[in-house]
């Protein structure tokens, strides 16, 4: 591999001669080997900073034109937005375990746009990674800006999304499902009849809420701290340039971003993460409920409650011929199970905003990425090859139904709670019906009985 001499404030570097990054990123790329190649800085946060340095670079031509000239906002968009699409992945390397503002990370971007840059324009130094790319900028404002945009658009344009999508399904299962009445049951204990269609619209609404919460935590997110550079001051940066850059980052992702009022608080606070990772953790919390109710429904096919049938998608056994598991409840659960580990991590980073900079921004944004990330896909793999194909087992439902001994709950206004509760003791003791049980223990007659106790007309 070939190599050319690279300098910065501490001097030259070796670097890759195919590669746009610069010294500061070489020495990053040499001091923190710590889970390279797996662990490395988040796309979203990459494609975050090309929107972020083209709206910088374009708020600076506004308000520095002398400075910015059109010359090199030209070069700087082109280069940021190849960055935008991926095209440059290669040229980022960095891992999330580097310093805790992001510095690296930013000066990463700066050197590859300003690199890339100058190659389109075929002037070696047009651009420079501090100067122009970093103009009006400091990584203590532009990694939290990163942060920011790339939560907001994942939220909106993934977990959002994927969460309506198995809203739809559920919608039309409830519609299918009509007039179905099954056993409903409580602390894992059978309890009075319920709808099959009532049952999965509290799946439904749970996530129908959920979507209302991020929505919820999406306000303060749009928030951006870009234009408080160093310590919330805005010390390099010109009048007005907190609010164009926001606008021109609004304009590229068609998000309604706003400058933040008080940069003092938008550098040194994650509470804006905090809370919407929070509401990201209640819809994982919702949807580990949902598959625990799918997958306990559809155990069996003989010895479990086999009250509903789920796809079978693969083989479940290496030994055991012709069985099926719930593979889509169980990753599900243990997506859920990340998430919420990811939840612990985010809010003790958070936690460590000292003075004006909170240094712990790479792992809240690799956890709360991945949580977002693992969550929408889990949803999507989960409506579509198993909620889409849930079907009810009616005669099961219809047997558990009539065999429920909480059924008598409907005798207590003709014999009261006491009576009620000696017919089903008696019922469950000696293995007989309610009806039996009732009419020896002189509570009711047969008829009597038949005409008041309907379990389908109890939901």
């Amino acid at each position: 591999m070939g190599y050319r001499i690279e300098h910065d404030s501490m001097g030259e570097m070796k670097v890759p001669a195919d590669k746009y990054w610069a010294a500061q990123t070489q020495r990053s790329h040499e001091n923190f080997r710590i889970g390279v190649g797996i662990e490395t800085m988040p796309a979203e946060i990459i494609r975050a900073f090309g929107i972020l340095k083209k709206a910088a670079a374009q708020a600076n031509h506004a308000l520095k034109p002398e400075k910015m000239t059109a010359q090199k906002l030209a070069v700087i968009s082109q280069a940021a937005d190849e960055v935008i699409s991926g095209k440059l992945d290669a040229h980022f390397p960095l891992v999330v375990w580097q310093t805790g503002s992001g510095t690296q990370s930013n000066m990463n971007a700066n050197e590859v746009i300003a690199n890339r840059a100058n190659e389109i324009a075929s002037l070696p130094k047009l651009c420079h990674p501090n100067d122009d790319v970093n103009m009006s900028q400091s990584s203590n404002d532009t990694f939290p800006t990163a942060m920011h945009i790339a939560a907001v658009m994942a939220l909106e344009d993934r977990l959002i999304p994927a969460a309506q999508g198995l809203i739809d399904v559920f919608k039309m299962l409830e519609k299918k499902n009509q007039g179905i009445v099954k056993s409903g049951r409580t602390h894992l204990q059978d309890a009075v009849p319920v709808a099959f269609s009532q049952e999965i619209s509290g799946w439904r609404c749970s996530l129908e809420r959920d979507i209302e919460m991020v929505r919820l935590a999406l306000g303060p997110l749009l928030e951006l701290a870009l234009g408080g550079t160093a310590v919330g001051t805005g010390l390099n940066a010109p009048a007005g340039f907190a609010q164009k850059a926001a606008e021109e980052i609004s304009a590229l992702t068609g998000k309604n971003f706003v400058t933040s009022p008080n940069k003092f608080h938008a550098l040194t606070s994650k509470d804006e993460i905090v809370f919407a990772h929070g509401a990201v953790k209640a819809m994982a919390g919702d949807m580990m409920k949902i598959a625990n109710d799918v997958r306990w429904l559809a155990s069996g096919p003989r010895c479990g409650l086999g009250e509903i049938r789920i796809p079978e998608n693969e083989p479940g056994s290496s030994i055991m011929p012709g069985k099926v598991n719930p593979t889509q409840c169980e990753q599900v659960t243990m997506v859920a199970v990340q998430i919420m580990g990811n939840d612990a991590a985010i809010g003790f980073a958070a936690s460590q905003g000292n003075f004006e900079l909170n240094v712990f921004m790479p792992v809240i944004a690799y956890n709360f990425l991945q949580s977002v990330r693992l969550l929408s896909e889990s949803i999507l793999s989960f409506t579509k090859n198993c909620a889409e194909g849930i079907e009810a087992d009616t005669e099961k439902m219809r047997h558990n139904l009539h065999n429920s001994l909480m059924l008598v709950t409907a005798l207590n206004p003709y014999i009261g709670y006491e009576n009620a509760a000696k017919t089903a003791k008696l019922a469950y003791r000696e293995n007989i019906s309610l009806r039996e049980a009732c009419a020896r223990l002189g509570f009711l007659t047969p008829e009597q009985f038949d005409e008041v106790f309907h379990p389908e007309e109890m939901v």
